[in-house]
């Protein structure tokens, strides 16, 4: 019943091997309820994440799946208390792009490495562009084997 009245932004995460298949999500809920978040950043992370080809029907039994719920983002005030193993980050600049890094991901141990991965993916020069750090927590929600 929560994922139907509560909203959210929602991360989803395609593994396939124990590699990253796909990825995709919202830090703020763009719908009604968690639900449709999952739904629609499920069928964008199997087929609109660019750095992968679209999932194919035979390769739907060797994936693993990943739900994140986001807590709202808060503005990050002192990145060195910043942990990125409990927190995730959104990077904003001055012109609008964005980068995010969810959190607890392997090699990543310090606030410093996350946010630059961050940077990266939203296209953000850390040198000359303005930016605002704000920190998120998630609910995880893994696929288990039921075999």
């Amino acid at each position: 019943e929560d994922m139907i009245i509560r909203r959210a932004g929602v991360f989803v995460t395609i593994f396939k091997n124990g590699d990253l298949r796909g990825c995709i999500g919202t830090y703020l809920p763009t719908r009604e309820s968690i639900a449709q978040e999952i739904i629609l950043n499920a069928v964008a992370a199997c087929s609109r994440d660019h750095r992968f080809d679209r999932v194919v029907e035979n390769e739907l039994a060797d994936l693993k799946y990943e739900v994140s719920i986001l807590t709202e983002p808060r503005k990050i005030k002192n990145v060195q208390t910043h942990d990125p193993k409990k927190k995730g980050v959104l990077i904003v600049s001055g012109d609008g792009k964005s980068g995010l890094l969810l959190p607890d991901l392997d090699g990543i141990e310090t606030s410093e490495q996350q946010i630059e991965i961050a940077s990266r993916k939203g296209g953000i020069d850390l040198l000359y562009d303005s930016v605002e750090l704000f920190s998120f927590e998630v609910e995880k929600h893994t696929h288990k084997d039921t075999d």
